[in-house]
């Protein structure tokens, strides 16, 4: 099974997509877009280790890297 949130690798504009559950979100361009995505799906991000690969799955790049 997958991660539930996925950040997708950077897009060549710049940011990254981020899902959840297959739905898309929107386009991030860094971990404080990502904390507004999860709180817009009900999560409080104060609560979400954002290196957990059970919750987050960062595809090709980490959260370091946004373009």
């Amino acid at each position: 099974m997958s991660a539930p949130i996925v950040v997708h690798p950077p897009s060549p504009s710049g940011g990254r997509r981020v899902t959840a559950n297959g739905r898309i979100l929107g386009l991030a361009r860094g971990l404080a877009d990502l904390a507004e995505f999860l709180r817009q799906v009900g999560l409080d991000p104060e609560e979400v280790r954002f290196d957990d690969p059970e919750f987050i799955e960062w595809r090709r790049v980490g959260p370091d890297v946004w373009h």
